[in-house]
């Protein structure tokens, strides 16, 4: 099967070459999952990075791992579709994951791509490293504003909250 049409989707090979595209599928696995199974948890560490190829993806962080909240269910923050990337930050940082990815939909299909082989792939190819790279720092940038705002809405109402 050809992932090709499927890697257009992903905003992370934003302006790549029908190359890049194909050197980036032959490192490519695909996985099926179903509603409720785990992709990857928070707090843990890991060496891949996943591409939504069709399904849905929660993103979801637990309250509880910060220790101000006991006894709260995890909440999602976006729910992913078609062409969305998660986990990615493991190919500018090793640490810890700061969310749980949980399928949302049966049959939901998967893009996996280990750092070791995108990484290969950057040192062979500057051009595909640098795209790969300048691409992966926009949608980070793109999601830390979305986290900006979030935090901001939260104290806004914190303090209209306390002023009542």
């Amino acid at each position: 099967m050809t992932y090709i049409s499927m890697l257009r989707y992903a905003d992370i090979f934003y302006e790549m070459r029908t190359e890049h595209l194909e050197r980036v599928e032959a490192i490519c696995t695909e996985i099926v999952l179903d509603a409720g199974e785990i992709v990857l948890q928070e707090n843990t560490r890991g060496d891949d990075m996943y591409i939504v190829a069709s399904g849905a993806v929660e993103i979801q962080v637990d309250p509880g791992m910060l220790g101000l909240e006991a006894n709260t269910e995890p909440t999602t923050i976006a729910t992913l579709r078609k062409g969305q990337v998660f986990g990615e930050v493991v190919l500018v940082d090793r640490g810890l994951r700061s969310a749980t990815a949980k399928v949302s939909m049966d049959g939901t299909r998967l893009l996996q791509l280990k750092r070791d082989d995108l990484i290969a792939l950057c040192k062979q190819d500057y051009e595909f490293g640098y795209l790969l790279m300048r691409n992966i720092a926009a949608d980070m940038a793109f999601k830390i504003r979305g986290a900006d705002l979030m935090v901001r809405e939260h104290l806004v109402w914190e303090a209209g909250r306390t002023t009542e």
